[in-house]
């Protein structure tokens, strides 16, 4: 069955990989984008007998409330929507604040109040948490802390921001899937093996190609739920491992704000 996604973020590396992907099912996709002088190289991930693609500029740090996000969902009218977006390792923290967490925030609400938005996946970092959760050790514990301070502390603090309010919101609306895809280190390897769900560690990296196969298979399956899942390189088939977490229901959140199920 054909979708249309609307690909938050556009130009960024797992999001061009992902909208070729996409185009190859025959699936629309509406590639939103902050920089007019992105619409050549965006344009040029299409190809001829695939889906449609369509481009879209607009810059999320003036998405400053929850009607703005969802007067963008009403121009696209997606049923998907995919949330790559980032203000960049280089950004001040008030700009990472502003599209990390508030536009987030605000896309995530807009997408939950649009009827025809059955799905949202945000990417998202493996080690922002406020706690140790139970399926890993001290270590592991230790590493995730350590890359919450020093340079990553706004970062992690407003995506932590954003993955509690996808939980919040998305358990408000029965017909919904949220999901916060929350990566390692990414890497520019090739799609192989993974680890998905409770990750054992919350030390590693991530092959951004895997990461774009695992988001179409999630887009894909029609039974997944709300969730949090942490990604790394692993030793599991990719297909087996969105599978198992489809199926197990299983959700790496923290346990006292997981959706009730």
């Amino acid at each position: 069955m054909s979708r249309h996604v609307l690909i938050v973020g556009g130009h960024g590396r797992i999001a061009q990989i992902l909208t070729q992907q996409l185009l190859k099912k025959s699936w629309t996709v509406t590639s939103l984008i902050r920089r007019q002088d992105q619409v050549s190289e965006i344009n040029s991930l299409a190809t001829a007998n695939q889906g449609d693609l369509n481009v879209l500029v607009r810059n999320l740090e003036h998405v400053h409330d929850t009607s703005q996000a969802r007067s963008i969902l009403h121009e696209v009218k997606p049923d998907t929507v995919v949330w790559c977006a980032g203000a960049g390792g280089e950004a001040r923290p008030d700009q990472t604040f502003a599209i990390d967490r508030d536009a987030a925030i605000n896309f995530i609400k807009a997408a939950v109040q649009t009827p025809n938005v059955k799905k949202l996946l945000v990417i998202s970092y493996i080690n922002c948490r406020r706690e140790r959760p139970s399926w890993w050790d001290e270590e592991a514990w230790i590493y995730a802390q350590e890359m919450q301070r020093g340079g990553l502390l706004s970062y992690c603090q407003a995506k932590l921001a954003a993955d509690e309010i996808l939980l919040q919101e998305a358990s408000t609306r029965a017909n919904f899937s949220g999901i916060s895809l929350r990566l390692g280190i990414l890497s520019d390897e090739p799609a192989g093996l993974i680890e998905l769900g409770k990750t054992t560690t919350s030390r590693g990296s991530v092959s951004r190609a895997s990461v774009a196969e695992v988001i179409v298979l999630l887009l894909e399956h029609e039974t997944v739920q709300t969730a949090w899942l942490d990604m790394l390189d692993g030793a599991e088939d990719i297909e087996t491992a969105v599978e198992r977490v489809v199926n197990d229901r299983e959700n790496a959140a923290e346990e006292g704000k997981r959706p009730q199920t």
